[in-house]
């Protein structure tokens, strides 16, 4: 269950955790995108972020939400996106949130036990079989990003990446993994600005 948050210092929490992302995982987030197959993408060559962003909720940015906004205007204007507040053709909203997991494991294990036989005048092992469970609780970030065509006020392409959230990284490695996550969210988006 997602909840609301709506204290400001816990919010900034929130954006924090959702930064680490990727550093549990060693294989990376599972990236996932869907794109509107009736839409042009040809005509887009500019973009704005939407206001206020879905991660801003609260109504004022963090350093994370500007980390992941960076993130996401370097990966489209390295496909030739132009930054165009007032006239753009695409609005790029981007939303981040944690939510508690927990993973069940199941193991089979086998021990022995050892008797002693008065028929045998022996000590004999006797294998037994058991199930070992293991319960983890840990924390799963979610980062998205949707580009909706300005005109139609439509979603034509979204892009999301799960993984599990760590609380071990600094600043700096958390920027690589927000870099990295939204790399990766770009990755599978095929446009170019006006290309055709």
């Amino acid at each position: 269950m997602v909840r609301l948050i709506r204290s400001p210092r816990l919010a900034w929490g929130l954006a924090a955790l959702f930064a680490l992302l990727l550093s549990a995982c060693s294989t990376g987030p599972r990236i996932s995108s869907e794109g509107d197959p009736s839409a042009d993408f040809s005509q887009y060559r500019s973009f704005a972020f939407y206001s206020p962003l879905a991660i801003e909720g609260q109504g004022y940015s963090t350093p994370t939400s500007n980390r992941i906004r960076q993130a996401a205007r370097a990966q489209l204007e390295a496909r030739s996106y132009v930054y165009d507040e007032q006239a753009p053709d695409l609005w790029v909203n981007l939303n981040a949130y944690l939510q508690e997991r927990t993973d069940v494991t199941t193991t089979p294990e086998v021990d022995y036990g050892i008797y002693y036989s008065y028929r045998a005048r022996a000590y004999v092992a006797v294998p037994y079989w058991r199930d070992r469970t293991d319960v983890r609780r840990y924390t799963e970030g979610t980062l998205n990003v949707d580009l909706v065509d300005a005109r139609q006020n439509r979603l034509v392409w979204t892009g999301v990446a799960v993984g599990r959230a760590s609380r071990s990284a600094s600043p700096t490695e958390r920027g690589a993994k927000i870099d990295a996550a939204m790399a990766d969210i770009f990755a599978q988006y095929p446009h170019r600005a006006g290309a055709r």
